[in-house]
């Protein structure tokens, strides 16, 4: 597909989407926001990597979009700002953020939306929207499950950056490393969760998010039949043999 504020890089097993919008900061349109969806639904690769052009990550939500503009207008925007989220942790690929700059607003809840997130050092993120007069609501929603209640209440009440070294340790991000190594040990990471078969992938993806907010006694009753199921797979049966042979597998996806 052409784009027209996406790049879309397709390399073997990997698919790198850069958000194209340098001149506005990345901030999310409703045009990008279509786009990208579409961009994930056809990425080709094991592992995608999201990523942006210029000097930030995004910036969020494109606020020319937001000025006297009707309810039906804001909930489209907010709608198609969810379907995205959703769309991405419902991907059968793992989804890496690979942030330089800031991640503000949307660009932070994308960020958190992601399932691994690498920045660089001087990469920063803020859920600034208290500080306009819109609380960062739907940005709340995977940030506070990324950092937990009371740091994704600071971040939100603050609208304060919070830095990279904070990121990491409060989960936000998996790894910080400097401006010159982002984009190896991004490739690097991603190359690694790429190995793996693709249906086991799939299959433990979308078994996390479904357990993630069970209670232990569902969430078990959950994994063990999707282990079970999994067991049964070519690719399981081809993975534990190869292991016990000394020899690496050869995925078939199924």
């Amino acid at each position: 597909m052409d784009f027209a504020h996406l790049v879309v890089k397709e390399d073997g097993p990997l698919t790198e989407i850069v958000l194209n919008r340098p001149d506005k900061r990345n901030a999310l349109s409703l045009a990008l926001m279509n786009e990208l969806i579409a961009a994930v639904d056809g990425a080709t690769g094991r592992v995608v990597v999201l990523s942006g052009a210029g000097p930030c990550f995004s910036a969020g939500h494109d606020l020319s979009e937001m000025v006297g503009r009707s309810v039906t207008d804001y909930h489209e925007l907010f709608d198609v700002c969810t379907q995205l989220m959703e769309r991405i942790q419902a991907a059968p690929q793992p989804v890496i953020a690979k942030v330089h700059g800031v991640a503000t607003a949307a660009g932070c809840q994308l960020v958190a939306a992601c399932d691994l997130a690498v920045a660089e050092a001087g990469a920063r993120f803020a859920t600034p929207g208290v500080k306009i007069g819109l609380f960062c609501s739907t940005p709340m929603v995977p940030l506070s499950r990324a950092v937990g209640p009371k740091r994704a209440m600071e971040m939100l009440l603050t609208g304060a950056f919070v830095d990279a070294a904070t990121a990491v340790e409060w989960g936000l991000i998996n790894r910080v490393v400097t401006t010159d190594e982002l984009d190896r040990t991004v490739t690097d990471l991603a190359l690694q969760v790429a190995d793996a078969s693709p249906l086991t992938l799939r299959l433990g993806k979308e078994a996390f998010y479904r357990q993630i907010d069970l209670d232990q006694r569902q969430a078990y009753d959950l994994a063990r039949s999707v282990m079970a199921l999994n067991a049964l797979a070519d690719d399981a049966q081809e993975g534990i043999g190869a292991f016990l042979a000394k020899r690496p597998p050869s995925w078939t996806g199924s």
